[in-house]
C-alpha cells in the first residue's frame, strides 16, 4: 500500500486483518519523518502515543466493526487533545497541554483512528496562507516556494503529501476548503452545528466549524459520519439526524440543478482557474446535472461583512489569553526600590499579549475591539449583521431553484510565500468565494478540478442547503468519479 492509500483502503485492510494498525502507523510516521522537515505540516508528532494506540487497535476485539480502524489522522493544532500540546500555532499557548479531548477527538478514537500529531496552522486560525504561525510557515508540497493555503494548511499538506489519509481542520471563512483546493485534496465544511465545536479553541464562535480533509470524497463521507451528531457539551450543536453519507454517494446527478453566480465569479478570477471551473461544470452537466445562472446580489459584500463579524467575535474570544489562567506570561521588567520588581495587573496583561500574539492576531483584535466600541457598534458591527442576513436570504432564494451552488474555491492558485503578508487586504480577498458559506452556516465542499500550467492545483467548490451534506457529497463524488485529478500526487522531494 502506497503512502497515498485512501482512508477506506486502510480501514478495510485493518478491519480484515490484511494489515496491522501498527504497520500502517509506522508507515505514516516514516513518511512524516521523511517529508515534514521540508514542508512543516506538523507542530507536534506523538510517535509513542500513536504506536501504543495502534497496538491497542490490533488487539481490539471488535476491530472489524470500527469505521476508522487503524486510520492515521493529523489534528489541527487548535483542537484540544488530552495530554498533547495544543498551541493554536501561537506563542501564547506554546506550552499549553489540555486536560481533556475535544468531542471530535473522542469520536475519532472511539472509531479506531490513530492521532499521529498536531498540524500547523495560521495563529488562532487567522490567515489565509499558514504563514502567521508562530512556529514558521507550512510549504505547499506541489511547490515549496508557494503557500499551502490557510488556516488549515498543515492539515492539507499532511494529506496531500501522503503523511495521513485524514486530517481535521477548522473552517471560519474557508480555512478547510481553500487549503484543500490549493493542495489538491478534498475539504468539507459541514453545516454550522453539524459537528461539535467542544474543544475547539474559538476564533469566531458563530462561524467556526470542524470538518474532514481527505484524498477522496468517499473518505470525507466516511469521516463525516463519525464526526457528525449532537453533543450536549456544545450548545450550538444541532440535533438533526446524521445520514449514512457514504451510502448517499451511489446516486447520480441526473436530478440535480446546479446554480452558477456568474456575475460574481467572472470578475477577478485567474483565467486558468476560470477555465478549470467551467470545464468542471461541463463534466457535471455531461452526467445529467442541469446548470443554470443564479444571482447572489449581496455576495460581493461578504468579505467586509466577514471581517467585521469575525474580528468582533475574535476580540471577545481572545480576551481569555491574559497571562493569568494558562499559557504564556511575560516576565516583569522593572526593578523598584531595594531591587523589588514593580508590576501591576494591567501592565502584565499588556506585556503578555504584546509578546504572546503575532501581528495578524493583534490586527484582528484591534479591528474587532474598534467595531464593538461605543459610537461604532451600530455603524459597523450591527450593519454587518444585517447584511449577513441578506447574504443568507440570497442563498435561501437560490436554493428554491437549485440544489447546489458552484464556484471556484479560490480565485487564484497558490501564491508565493511572503507575497501578501505585507498587504492584508489582498490576503483577505483570497476568501471571496468561501466566506459566504460560513456567514450563512451552509455546508460546502472543495474537490480538485485541475491544475495551472505551472502544476498548481485548482479547486471546485459546491455549496448546499442547511444539513444537506449528502447532496454536495453526491455531486462531488460524481465529478471525482469521472475525472482523474484526485489521483495526482505532488512530487517527492
Amino acid at each position: 500500500m502506497t503512502p497515498f492509500g485512501t482512508l477506506r483502503e486502510i480501514r478495510d485492510a485493518v478491519q480484515s486483518g490484511a494489515r496491522r494498525a501498527v504497520d500502517v502507523c509506522e508507515a505514516s510516521l516514516a513518511t512524516i519523518e521523511s517529508r515534514d522537515p521540508a514542508l512543516h505540516a506538523f507542530n507536534t508528532v506523538v510517535r509513542d502515543r500513536a504506536l501504543a494506540r495502534a497496538a491497542a487497535i490490533d488487539r481490539h476485539p471488535s476491530r472489524s466493526t470500527l469505521p476508522l480502524a487503524g486510520v492515521p489522522v493529523a489534528v489541527k493544532d487548535n483542537i484540544c487533545t488530552s495530554g498533547v500540546r495544543t498551541t493554536a500555532s501561537s506563542k501564547i499557548l506554546e506550552t499549553f497541554v489540555p486536560p481533556y479531548d475535544a468531542t471530535v477527538v473522542q469520536r475519532l478514537e472511539a472509531a479506531g483512528a490513530i492521532i499521529v500529531g498536531k498540524a500547523n496552522c495560521d495563529e488562532f486560525a487567522m490567515g489565509s496562507s499558514t504563514e502567521t504561525s508562530a512556529f514558521g510557515p507550512t510549504m505547499n508540497p506541489w511547490d515549496t516556494t508557494k503557500i499551502p493555503g490557510g488556516t488549515s494548511g498543515g492539515s492539507a499538506v499532511a494529506v496531500a503529501a501522503g503523511m495521513t489519509p485524514l486530517a481535521l481542520g477548522s473552517d471560519t471563512g474557508g480555512s478547510i476548503r481553500q487549503p484543500a483546493a490549493l493542495c489538491g485534496i478534498v475539504g468539507l465544511k459541514p453545516t454550522y452545528g453539524r459537528v461539535s465545536r467542544y474543544g475547539l479553541l474559538a476564533h469566531a464562535s458563530s462561524l467556526d466549524q470542524i470538518g474532514p480533509m481527505t484524498r477522496t470524497v468517499d473518505d470525507a463521507a466516511i469521516a463525516l459520519s463519525v464526526l457528525a451528531g449532537h453533543d450536549a457539551a456544545d450548545a450550538t450543536s444541532a440535533r438533526a439526524a446524521v445520514a449514512d453519507y457514504a451510502s448517499a454517494l451511489t446516486a447520480d446527478t441526473a436530478s440535480l440543478t446546479i446554480g452558477i453566480p456568474r456575475t460574481l465569479i467572472d470578475t477577478g478570477v485567474d483565467p486558468e482557474v476560470g477555465k478549470a471551473f467551467y470545464a468542471a461544470l461541463d463534466v457535471l452537466s455531461g452526467h445529467g446535472a442541469t446548470v443554470i445562472d443564479i444571482d447572489l446580489p449581496h455576495a460581493g459584500a461578504a468579505i467586509p461583512v466577514y471581517y467585521l463579524v469575525s474580528t468582533a467575535e475574535a476580540s471577545s474570544n481572545l480576551a481569555r489569553y491574559d497571562g493569568v489562567r494558562f499559557g504564556y506570561r511575560a516576565p516583569s521588567e522593572a526593578a523598584g526600590p531595594g531591587g523589588r520588581m514593580q508590576d501591576d495587573l494591567k501592565a502584565m496583561y499588556g506585556r503578555t499579549r504584546a509578546r504572546g500574539f503575532g501581528p495578524e492576531v493583534k490586527r484582528r483584535i484591534m479591528l474587532g475591539t474598534y467595531v464593538l466600541s461605543a459610537g461604532y457598534y451600530d455603524a459597523y458591527y450591527l450593519k454587518a449583521q444585517k447584511v449577513r442576513t441578506l447574504i443568507r436570504r440570497d442563498y435561501e432564494q437560490a436554493f428554491a431553484r437549485v440544489d447546489v451552488v458552484a464556484m471556484p474555491t479560490s480565485p487564484t492558485a497558490a501564491f508565493t510565500l511572503g507575497e501578501k503578508l505585507s498587504d492584508p487586504l489582498q490576503m483577505y480577498l483570497a476568501d471571496i468565494f468561501t466566506v459566504s458559506a460560513n456567514l450563512s452556516g451552509l455546508p460546502a465542499i472543495s474537490v480538485p478540478c485541475g491544475f495551472t500550467t505551472s502544476q498548481l492545483p485548482i479547486g471546485l467548490q459546491l455549496t448546499g442547503r442547511l444539513f444537506d451534506e449528502a447532496t454536495i457529497l453526491q455531486a462531488a463524488h460524481v465529478y471525482e468519479r469521472h475525472t482523474s485529478w484526485w489521483t495526482h500526487h505532488p512530487p517527492s522531494r
